[in-house]
């Protein structure tokens, strides 16, 4: 090769179509393909995809540069071992993950999750969905999702703590305060958090914004546990009011018995509402008295501090009910708020709600209704919010704290319910705006997906192939 030349290298194309325009159908062939077996992950990139394909139509920008191709392959998924001693000195091995599926607008935002569900597809689904809720909010945050398969119930506070320390001792080389900011899920609370956050300050020496859900004595932020219950209350709030009507005297189910239900079911209480229900994996409770702060209270201890089970719920107040191994979606009610996990309000129970005369679901969790679920409510013209754009509250208050833990400052209450609730009237509008189907009726997964879309999609053009 002479001095002035260059060596040309020819792309190689796996598969030609991946170059192409391709319809929903093709796309999502390659989606199958390249991730066998992610059943969630696949579910999470078909129901943005059904929306996003009919916005980018004719917008050959979002066509030629393969922005969706490139937001639903992530920029990297850690996998790695961690071992941990329990109380009876046993070595116990579980698998830890992170996944970084976007930074285009900010650091990688999501949380970490600790069960025995943990798998590649779960975090792969989660991370994805978590890239658009975080566009959402308006903050700049990217998308990212973290875990393992331990099984923290049952479990000793000494073994909890090693096995975080364990998980934090490989975490901690691939996140950073502006690299990627883990947060709490399933399984993953306070203690955790502060477990976790004094082995990243053991072996880094470094007092910084890493991790967020902190402990007010460290950093934390005001309301962040009550943010993603409230944060969802406030959207159905929010979609109501498109209809002239509040939630003053609606019934309300309530799925999950865990931070985002119950403070869920606080807020519904103060706006009017009646709560009739709550549950665990085990089943539900039914209460037809309805769900007031006292209960809720208590709900909150046994849960937290006597880590007990819903059904001991019926054996405390009288007339309640315990439902075992039932979902709460059979009760009449006028409002739903899913707020416990991936999948667990499936089509028949969605024909079930329409059916009793629900007007509004507002997820609390992330993806509980499957597609065949999306698709009833949908087709009802129901008032429904997906998580994405109803459960950000919790993320939105997360970055709060990156922001407070940046400047070295806290913020009052009253600072941080008021931006919550701009940021969740901010996400709402954002909806609307891109949700309009005519004749009044407003597709908010629709919404959602494309403003979270578009805001990422831009910042992606910006930056060129990277």
């Amino acid at each position: 090769m002479n001095g002035g030349d260059s060596l040309i290298i020819e792309p190689i194309h796996t598969d030609s179509r991946e170059s192409e325009h391709v319809d929903l159908a093709g796309f999502m062939e390659g989606v199958k393909r390249r991730n066998p077996g992610q059943t969630e992950f696949i579910q999470a990139v078909q129901e943005v995809a059904e929306d996003i394909f009919e916005f980018i139509e004719g917008k050959e920008d979002y066509h030629r540069w393969q922005i969706l191709r490139r937001i639903a392959e992530p920029d990297r998924i850690v996998s790695f071992r961690v071992c941990w001693e329990d109380d009876n000195h046993n070595i116990r091995v579980q698998r830890g993950y992170r996944v970084q599926n976007n930074n285009a607008i900010g650091p990688y935002k999501g949380g970490l999750r600790f069960h025995p569900s943990v798998n590649e597809s779960i975090l792969k689904f989660l991370a994805f969905e978590q890239t658009f809720k975080n566009a959402l909010t308006g903050l700049p945050m990217g998308g990212g999702k973290g875990g393992s398969n331990f099984n923290p119930k049952g479990k000793s506070d000494g073994e909890i703590m090693r096995f975080c320390q364990s998980f934090m001792t490989e975490l901690y080389r691939h996140i950073g305060a502006d690299v990627d900011v883990p947060a709490g899920d399933i399984g993953v609370g306070g203690r955790e958090i502060g477990y976790m956050y004094g082995q990243y300050k053991r072996i880094t020496g470094q007092f910084t914004g890493v991790l967020t859900g902190k402990g007010m004595e460290y950093g934390g932020s005001l309301i962040r546990p009550e943010a993603t219950g409230y944060g969802a209350v406030y959207f159905l709030e929010n979609m109501l009011k498109t209809k002239g009507q509040d939630l003053a005297g609606k019934r309300a189910v309530i799925s999950g018995s865990g931070n985002v239900a119950t403070h869920a079911a606080e807020k519904i209480n103060q706006l009017g509402g009646k709560v009739l229900t709550l549950s665990d994996s085990e089943g539900f409770v039914h209460d037809p008295d309805g769900i007031d702060q006292e209960k809720i209270n208590w709900v909150k201890a046994h849960k937290t501090r006597r880590r007990g089970r819903i059904s001991e719920y019926a054996d405390e107040f009288k007339n309640a009910t315990f439902h075992a191994g039932q979902r709460p979606w059979g009760v009449e009610c006028d409002v739903a708020l899913p707020c416990a996990t991936q999948n667990e309000l499936l089509g028949e129970d969605a024909r079930t709600l329409v059916r009793n005369g629900c007007i509004a679901v507002s997820e609390g969790a992330n993806m509980p209704t499957d597609l065949d679920g999306v698709h009833v409510f949908k087709e009802a013209h129901l008032l429904y919010a997906p998580g994405k754009a109803s459960n950000a509250g919790g993320v939105a208050v997360s970055g709060l704290e990156m922001s407070q833990n940046s400047e070295r400052r806290s913020w009052r209450e009253s600072e941080l319910q008021q931006m919550l609730r701009d940021i969740m009237d901010g996400i709402h509008e954002r909806c609307l705006e891109y949700g309009d189907r005519g004749g009044g009726y407003t597709d908010y997964v629709k919404g959602a997906n494309i403003a979270g879309f578009k805001k990422v999609a831009d910042a992606m053009l910006a930056f060129g192939v990277v």
